[in-house]
C-alpha cells in the first residue's frame, strides 16, 4: 500500500526536474550578470550614446527628429543587444560548463531557453525600458513612446533568440565576433522593419496593431525553433 504514494511522488519529482534545472540555470546566469554589471552597462551606455548623438548631428528640427526616431532607436537597440551575444556561451564553453549542460538530465533546449531568458533580462529588457526616456529627445508623443516600448518588448526577445543560434554556430571559431555580426544582421532585418514600422505607423495615425501581430508571430516562431536550433549547434560545437 505504501508503494503507491511513494511511486507517485517519484514520478512527480521526475516531472519537475526539467523545470528545476531551468530555474537553477536561469538564476545562475542572472547572478553572473549582476556580478558583472559592466557588460550590461556597456550595452546601455552604447545605446545612450548612439541615440543621443543623432539629434546633435542632424539638428533640432522637430519634424525630422520625429520621422527618424523609430529607425534610430531601433537600430541602436539592435546593435547594443549584439554586444553581449559572443559571450552568451563562450565562457561556459571555456570552463567546461557547456559539457555538463549537454550531460544534464534536463533537455538541452530547455536549458538553452533559460540562458536566453537570462540574457534578455540582463540586456534587451534594460534597453526597452530605457528607450522611452531617450526617445524624448526626438519629440515623440506619449502614444508613440508607448508604442515604441511595446515594440521593443516584443522585438528584443526575438533578437536574443536569433542571436543565440548564431552565437552557438560561431562558438570557438576564429574571428567569431565578426562572423556572428555578419550572420545575425540579415536575420534581424524583419524585426527591425516591423518594430520601427509600428512606431512610424502610430505617428502617422495608421495604427500599429498589424505590426504588433507580425512581431508577435515572429517571436512565437523564434521561441519554438530557436532553442532546438541552438541546442543542435552547441552539440556540434562541443563535438
Amino acid at each position: 500500500m505504501t508503494k503507491g504514494p511513494s511511486t507517485a511522488s517519484a514520478h512527480s519529482g521526475a516531472s519537475l526536474s526539467p523545470l528545476a534545472g531551468m530555474r537553477h540555470l536561469f538564476a545562475r546566469d542572472l547572478r553572473i550578470a549582476l556580478r558583472r554589471q559592466s557588460d550590461s552597462a556597456a550595452a546601455v551606455v552604447f545605446f545612450f550614446m548612439v541615440v543621443s548623438l543623432f539629434p546633435l548631428g542632424v539638428g533640432a528640427e522637430p519634424e525630422l527628429l520625429r520621422a527618424m526616431a523609430p529607425g534610430v532607436i531601433w537600430v541602436a537597440a539592435l546593435l547594443a543587444a549584439m554586444l553581449s551575444l559572443p559571450r552568451m556561451f563562450a565562457e561556459d564553453h571555456q570552463d567546461g560548463t557547456l559539457e555538463q549542460l549537454l550531460l544534464a538530465a534536463t533537455p538541452l533546449p530547455l536549458l538553452v531557453t533559460a540562458k536566453i531568458a537570462a540574457h534578455w533580462l540582463s540586456s534587451g529588457l534594460l534597453l526597452a525600458l530605457l528607450s522611452p526616456l531617450l526617445a524624448l529627445q526626438f519629440d515623440l508623443s506619449t502614444q508613440a513612446l508607448g508604442i515604441l516600448l511595446v515594440s521593443l518588448l516584443l522585438g528584443t526577445p526575438t533578437l536574443s533568440l536569433i542571436g543565440a543560434i548564431m552565437s552557438a554556430l560561431t562558438l570557438g571559431a576564429r574571428g567569431g565576433g565578426v562572423l556572428l555580426s555578419l550572420l545575425v544582421l540579415p536575420l534581424y532585418i524583419p524585426v527591425l522593419v516591423f518594430g520601427a514600422g509600428a512606431v512610424q505607423a502610430s505617428v502617422s495615425g495608421l495604427g500599429a496593431s498589424a505590426h504588433f501581430s507580425l512581431l508577435g508571430a515572429i517571436l512565437a516562431l523564434a521561441l519554438f525553433l530557436a532553442p532546438w536550433a541552438t541546442a543542435w549547434a552547441l552539440r556540434i560545437a562541443v563535438e
